[in-house]
């Protein structure tokens, strides 16, 4: 897990935005969400400036109580959260049966912690891309601690279009990432594109369950929740993830929710009842004090204004996805592992 301290947090909020103008960033950015009167089509149509927004205000927040990478595990008991994330993102590399000297691409790679531990774990290339400038230039930074930056780097880009040639990776995967997509088929697309023929894509996908209610208050509530502290022009279903793969030209090989059954739930960490001293920034009282010292640095200057806002959006997406952990109708790790077929008559 990353060590980042107060300072780290104070000097890195607000990302490559001017410091005074991450109020206004923030002002802009919760417009966009249906809790400020914001639309969801409004929000598919800006999608890129509202996810870089959301990315330049939280990164800093991220990395301060996640660490490097930047997602949920299903955890078994007396597995730590690091060491559950860990071992979801080796299974994922198993399953797209990497092989070293592969070259794969990371679809929305965050600040690159996923990147660095499948690479070292797979001995091979992998490409980050990501249309975030401040987080780019944070894992290339990372990448170079790690020893990795020889064989990994990033490509700032939009994920709906890439800068790759066709068929120029031998595996594909997206964590938690390819739900900013303001269209999941023309984002699958774009992946199958750039995918070589025979290869795999795996994904966990954020999604809402068939349990979620559209016609419930309550279910909205919870979904306009995470979608404004998560950065999302919209949640789709399971279901609907499933339909854009195949349209994309995917063979699906195997999909499951891998939320069900998971022996620790996932969103535990969030959970204000829940204690761990190896994941304390997390907890009730580790997010209070972050709070609170975020307050006192904004006050103080060290933080941008803004800060505190920033700091009360990802406290409602926590309580959002709380809730929808609880009540079985969100889900941040529905999986999936999909083939590109030899040809178009396969």
């Amino acid at each position: 897990m990353s060590k980042t301290g107060a300072l780290d947090l104070a000097s890195g909020l607000g990302g490559k935005l001017e410091k005074n103008d991450v109020l206004s960033a923030v002002e802009k950015y919760e417009k966009y969400h249906v809790c400020y009167g914001g639309e969801e089509e409004e929000r598919k149509a800006n999608y890129t400036d509202m996810v870089n927004k959301y990315y330049d205000l939280v990164t800093s927040f991220y990395e301060f109580g996640w660490g490097e990478s930047f997602h949920f595990a299903p955890r078994w008991k007396g597995e730590s959260l690091r060491e559950s994330i860990k071992r979801h993102e080796h299974f994922l590399a198993l399953q797209l049966d990497l092989k070293p000297g592969y070259k794969v691409l990371d679809v929305g790679c965050g600040i690159g912690g996923p990147l660095r531990e499948i690479a070292r774990f797979s001995y091979t290339s992998v490409t980050g891309l990501n249309n975030n400038e401040y987080q780019i230039s944070r894992g290339k930074e990372l990448n170079r601690v790690a020893k990795v930056d020889k064989t990994c780097d990033f490509v700032k880009a939009d994920f709906m279009k890439m800068p790759f040639p066709d068929n120029s990776f031998d595996a594909v995967y997206a964590i938690e990432a390819t739900c900013h997509a303001p269209d999941a088929y023309g984002c699958y697309k774009e992946i199958y594109r750039v995918l070589k023929p025979g290869q795999h894509f795996a994904a966990y996908e954020w999604c809402m369950t068939d349990a979620f209610d559209p016609n419930n208050q309550e279910h909205q509530k919870i979904k306009a929740e995470i979608e404004i502290g998560d950065g999302l022009p919209d949640i789709r279903l399971t279901g609907k993830c499933l339909e854009a793969l195949k349209q994309a030209g995917f063979e699906v090989v195997w999909e499951k929710d891998l939320a069900v059954n998971s022996p620790l739930p996932w969103y535990l960490p969030l959970d204000k009842s829940h204690f761990s001293l190896s994941s304390f920034r997390l907890t009730a009282l580790g997010r209070f004090i972050t709070k609170n010292m975020v307050k006192v640095l904004e006050f103080i200057r060290l933080a941008p204004k803004g800060s505190q806002r920033v700091q009360d959006f990802l406290e409602k997406a926590a309580e959002g996805l709380v809730e929808g952990g609880k009540k079985e109708i969100f889900t941040p790790m529905y999986f999936f592992l999909a083939r590109k077929p030899l040809s178009a008559t396969e």
